[in-house]
């Protein structure tokens, strides 16, 4: 998979004759890695918006009318609702990342077999290949994975979620955590997801089958209720002309930044995978987002006719000493984790800040603002 804009446009034109009826009807079937899927596999390029939600869900619009293709632009919304969600208690994400560290500083027995892929159960076991080996899991075996991981092996739900970031080329704070979280059903209050073998066999064509292997009965996940949502909170003014843009793995579409009228005097670059976790990122996806970065400077360098580079993130206090810096708002996760310290004024994306404040509730709730987020968003 090329970490390229481009790469991304590509598979989307591909994609875009799927996102009706053939995604709606087939979408949680898993043929296996290599098959003819009727999922897109656009999320590590929505991921770091190499491609945008607009340009999905614009696509998918033209193609088969906002009601047949229903589905599919709901997915893309997930992301955006997750992220909001997130933003509203960014405790919830603090409090993951102590248990990450905790339970990987003494890791519970049967851990080391789950990662290795060495449980036993064959869906299980040929999912941690499939994932370490691609970077890559189909939905519906992330779900069961995870039902798998937390009810039938018992392990922490935080340490499943911390293996599938470091591996996920679509590795995403807030979707991947409070994945999890629904999974074990702490995010809607007692109502978890059974991974069930006849549900497996099922939509694995008879690929896997593992009959008696499974908890299909457990109780979910005690632990305390997250805490109230607050309002998302407000960005800063952007400072006067001219400006250093500061471009980073969670937004490379530097293009369509809402600069207002900003000038852009250089842009740089920054990228930390390794902050993904206590235990770093796999080399999959450390190349994947150096090369996304890579792609991003490069088109910043064409659009703007600036220089662009990377940079580390010990420079960023000289730089900050001499230069106004802006940069594509960092939504709750390891990149606003890495950049709190500094001086950095985020712009918010108006798909942001429409989406984001909605997101407080469940998600059937957000939903029903889509039809409206469309026609201001997308069709406006």
């Amino acid at each position: 998979m090329s970490p390229t804009r481009a790469a991304g446009l590509t598979r989307l034109v591909a994609f875009t004759p799927k996102m009706g009826r053939a995604y709606s009807d087939s979408r949680n079937h898993d043929p296996g890695p290599g098959k003819p899927s009727s999922v897109s596999a656009l999320s590590p390029y929505i991921r770091h918006r190499l491609i945008t939600e607009q340009e999905v869900v614009a696509a998918a619009i033209a193609a088969h009318g906002a009601e047949v293709a229903d589905k599919f632009i709901q997915e893309v919304f997930w992301r955006s609702y997750w992220k909001g969600w997130l933003a509203q208690r960014p405790a919830v994400w603090d409090a993951y990342r102590a248990r990450v560290a905790a339970g990987l500083a003494a890791p519970p027995e049967g851990y080391e077999a789950a990662i290795a892929g060495r449980v036993g159960i064959a869906c299980f076991d040929a999912w941690v290949q499939e994932l370490v080996e691609t970077g890559y899991l189909h939905n519906h075996a992330r779900m069961w994975f995870a039902s798998i991981w937390i009810f039938t092996l018992r392990l922490p739900w935080e340490l499943g979620a911390d293996f599938f970031l470091r591996h996920l080329l679509d590795g995403d704070a807030a979707s991947n955590t409070l994945s999890w979280r629904w999974v074990a059903g702490l995010h809607t209050k007692g109502k978890h997801y059974v991974a069930r073998a006849e549900n497996i066999a099922r939509y694995t064509g008879g690929r896997f089958a593992p009959q008696g292997e499974l908890n299909e009965k457990p109780l979910p996940v005690q632990e305390a209720d997250p805490p109230a949502p607050r309002p998302v909170p407000d960005v800063a003014a952007p400072p006067s002309s001219p400006v250093t843009l500061l471009l980073h793995e969670d937004d490379l579409h530097p293009e369509s930044l809402p600069l207002a009228g900003l000038h852009v005097q250089r842009v740089i670059g920054l990228c930390c995978p390794q902050a993904r976790s206590p235990l770093g990122a796999a080399p999959l996806v450390q190349r994947f987002v150096a090369g996304a970065l890579e792609d991003g400077l490069g088109r910043a360098e064409q659009h703007f006719g600036v220089p662009a580079g990377r940079v580390a993130l010990d420079d960023l206090p000289d730089i900050l000493r001499r230069e106004s810096v802006v940069m594509p708002e960092a939504p709750v996760g390891w990149v606003a984790d890495a950049l709190r310290p500094y001086r950095v004024v985020p712009l918010r994306r108006p798909w942001d800040a429409a989406c984001w404040p909605l997101a407080g509730r469940g998600f059937f709730p957000f939903a029903q603002h889509i039809p409206r987020l469309c026609a201001e968003l997308v069709l406006a």
